[in-house]
């Protein structure tokens, strides 16, 4: 099973080509079904009567087109050596055979990864490694392997990169550890954890897990890939597990499961979201005590660094977790309103923002299409926000409609020709030169009465996804009768 998070980092692949290579492809994916289908979800019979040949299973055939499938799945930009997942595809029984042999040969050496940068919402640049095809379908195998060992061990507060776990299983833990009393916030953020992974200290953690040491020795070969940089130059790599392939998550929740099970030895109350952890006491002296205790623990015993200035111990209300804030209700002292952060919100604008430019120069309606894809997968990560913090939706759902009508302003380019255009769209004279001819600009005149009554809320019902009813659908009782937690 693959995490629901694994792979965001990868650009869309580049398209194939004609209709000779979409039947090669239907061929191969179908050739890919039918060897994975066989795959057993636990260990064979062989791996578990002697966990010594874990790298047999590791280099099933059965595995390996699963993996490949996954991959395929995923798409994702090409490595360094250029090769597509359409490529692979093509090729699938050649490149799973050699793949094969030389992992159980142990000739198996991974290429290059090639690292990107994006840019962070809290500002500078994001680095992360974009492996080979071929070496994503070997690190998707291992993980394949890896993840039933590892899952059952992991502490249940820990919700990133985890089957069956995410966003939302995490807020609504908080929710519990607040609604407990614990109102005080110990956030901890770890400065460039997946650059600072110490490899000696996870390959002897992976070791007490995994007998048979030539799959901890693949790991080990994985981890000391170098790095392509954007200018060519090839980098060794001492420390870290590098964003973008599908092994680095578990392999942090590896690494961080150390923090897991100390916080729960001392007895504390925490949510942790891969590098972003969240613990929780009852009052200010006691936050203190803790972030210093584990700040030591961090730093010298697990050789992690933790940014000061992003970290600190917060009353409630004062930060965020996972774009989301959390207030105390105002009709019961013991109910809290989860609701967009500050920096969600302000994602969210210059978001639209980019997505509704001035110059758009294409039709509208793909304009809201686009616009609504975005929205829809917004909302699905936000759904959990409480009736009180929706609010908030019925603004953005108002600020999005009237740059959607200050584009159409200036489209029209010329005030007579918007004037024509609302006279067709049923306007009297009146209001139509009122919007058309008031002098000012777009901006303005796309709030004009003119404007909104030739282009009013229902117009845009059936073609641009709404905020709020998104969130309304996503949160009625039906659908909250469905779901396995009630927010």
């Amino acid at each position: 099973m693959i995490p629901r998070q694994l792979s965001l980092v990868f650009a869309d692949s580049p398209k194939g080509g004609g209709s000779d290579a979409r039947s090669d492809a239907s061929e191969q994916r179908a050739f890919l079904l039918q060897k994975a289908k066989h795959k057993r979800t636990a260990r064979t019979i062989a791996c578990a009567a002697d966990p010594g040949r874990l790298l047999e299973e590791v280099a099933s055939e059965e595995n390996l087109s699963s993996a490949l499938l996954n991959v395929i799945r995923n798409k994702g930009a090409p490595g360094p050596d250029g090769q597509t997942v359409e490529e692979a595809q093509a090729r699938a029984p050649v490149l799973i055979d050699d793949l094969r042999r030389a992992l159980l040969t142990e000739r198996y050496r991974p290429g290059p990864v090639r690292r990107v940068f994006i840019p962070k919402t809290g500002g500078g640049q994001r680095g992360l490694g974009i492996p080979n095809v071929v070496d994503r379908v070997a690190q998707q195998a291992l993980l394949q392997v890896l993840e039933p060992i590892f899952e059952p061990t992991f502490h249940p507060s820990s919700h990133g990169f985890r089957p069956g776990r995410g966003a939302h299983t995490a807020v609504a833990e908080v929710k519990e550890h607040l609604q407990a009393g614990c109102r005080i916030v110990v956030d901890l953020d770890l400065e460039k954890f997946f650059d600072r992974v110490h490899h000696q200290r996870l390959l002897d953690r992976l070791g007490q897990k995994v007998a048979d040491c030539r799959v901890v020795d693949l790991v080990r070969r994985m981890l000391k890939a170098s790095v392509m940089m954007p200018d060519g130059e090839k980098i060794a790599v001492r420390e870290g597990t590098p964003q973008g392939g599908p092994l680095s998550p578990i392999l942090s929740n590896v690494v961080l499961d150390e923090l897991d099970q100390e916080l729960a030895r001392r007895g504390l109350r925490f949510v942790r979201y891969a590098d972003d952890c969240n613990i929780f006491v009852g009052s200010r002296r006691a936050g203190e005590r803790v972030m210093a205790s584990i700040s030591t623990f961090l730093e010298q015993r697990m050789r992690l660094r933790v940014n000061a200035e992003k970290s600190a111990v917060r009353m409630l209300g004062e930060g965020h977790f996972l774009g989301f804030c959390f207030r105390r209700s105002s009709e019961t002292d013991d109910q809290f309103e989860v609701g967009l952060s500050k920096k969600a919100a302000k994602r969210l604008a210059e978001t639209i923002r980019t997505m509704t430019p001035g110059n758009w120069g294409r039709s509208l309606a793909s304009c809201m299409e686009s616009l609504s894809r975005y929205l829809s997968g917004w909302m699905a990560h936000f759904r959990l926000c409480t009736p009180e913090a929706a609010e908030d939706f019925r603004r953005f759902d108002a600020h999005i409609r009237r740059r959607l009508r200050a584009i159409i302003v200036r489209q029209k380019k010329r005030p007579r020709y918007l004037y024509r255009h609302l006279l067709r769209r049923g306007m009297s004279r009146m209001a139509a030169a009122s919007a058309a001819y008031c002098g000012q600009g777009a901006w303005n005149r796309s709030n004009r009465p003119g404007m909104t009554r030739a282009y009013p809320p229902s117009w845009f019902k059936g073609r641009l996804v709404s905020l709020q009813d998104r969130w309304k659908e996503l949160n009625s009782p039906q659908v909250s009768d469905q779901m396995t937690l009630v927010f």
